[in-house]
């Protein structure tokens, strides 16, 4: 008897990865929300003049919530910011609500990218000269 389920997947076996729809929908709510951060003026002070960067953004299998992960352009210090975009976060998931074609918007969330910081140091290891010896 087989018991593949719809996508060819065992029944009672969880994807490895994200299905197609959360990956869709991830990159979806990441143009958004960057098209936001770009055009729209906040009114919390600890926004106002800010740059951020959406990098990517990641959807539960159930699509009802969101973490996006977000850099400061030209700087580090993102981490600072993370109360602020907590208390925008309603104002900009009603404004998700217009763009999106979902029955339900989910609830975002926000990370700090570190993956620039993280290739940053690595590029700084590698080029130490005992690493750069052992690498030629």
């Amino acid at each position: 008897m087989n018991t593949a389920g719809p996508a060819g997947k065992l029944a009672g076996h969880a994807a490895s990865g994200p299905t197609q729809r959360q990956l869709r929908v991830g990159e979806e709510v990441r143009r958004m929300l960057a098209d936001l951060f770009a055009r729209t003026e906040f009114r919390d002070p600890e926004l106002v003049d800010v740059r951020i960067t959406v990098t990517e953004v990641r959807i539960s299998p159930d699509l009802k919530h969101a973490t996006a992960f977000v850099a400061r352009l030209g700087r580090s210090d993102v981490e600072t910011l993370l109360p602020a975009l907590k208390r925008v976060a309603p104002f900009l998931r009603s404004r998700l609500s217009t763009g999106l074609r979902l029955r339900g918007v989910p609830e975002i969330h926000f990370q700090p990218d570190t993956a620039l910081d993280y290739a940053m140091e690595v590029d700084a290891l590698l080029r130490q000269p005992d690493v750069a010896r052992d690498l030629d």
